[in-house]
């Protein structure tokens, strides 16, 4: 998993389903996709398996998004675990502009992070408690 996009789109019947096309239409395989909307605006985070076309077909079809590099994450898989990720960052002065969840293993949940600082993120979030 290289990147990560995080695409806004209108919170309307359609929104989703009009990008989705547009990836599979240039042959896009999606590999993780996460999103939510309230009001008018929506968004979608995302990784795939070619980020060049993701780009390409975003620049193309107007959309207003960001991308960073995704950073693996464990988190304790137990109440007040993604807190303390959080608030690590947050004390840092990184900003999340998405996360992806990827999967549970015993007592770890797995995430992947987009955030506006990578090199100060990087040690909190690779950090193995």
């Amino acid at each position: 998993m290289s990147r990560q996009f995080v695409v806004q789109l209108s919170n309307r019947p359609g929104g989703l389903a009009t990008l989705a096309e547009a990836l599979a239409a240039r042959g896009v395989d999606l590999r993780a996709i996460g999103g939510g909307g309230i009001g008018e605006t929506g968004h979608i985070i995302m990784t795939t398996a070619d980020d060049d076309t993701t780009r390409a077909v975003l620049e193309e079809g107007g959309y207003t998004f960001i991308e960073g590099e995704s950073i693996i994450a464990e988190v304790d898989d137990r109440p007040g675990g993604m807190a303390r990720i959080a608030r690590a960052l947050a004390d840092e002065g990184v900003n999340i502009y998405g996360h992806l969840f990827l999967g549970r293993w015993g007592d770890r949940a797995m995430f992947a992070f987009v955030v506006d600082n990578p090199e100060k993120a990087r040690p909190i979030l690779e950090r193995k408690p």
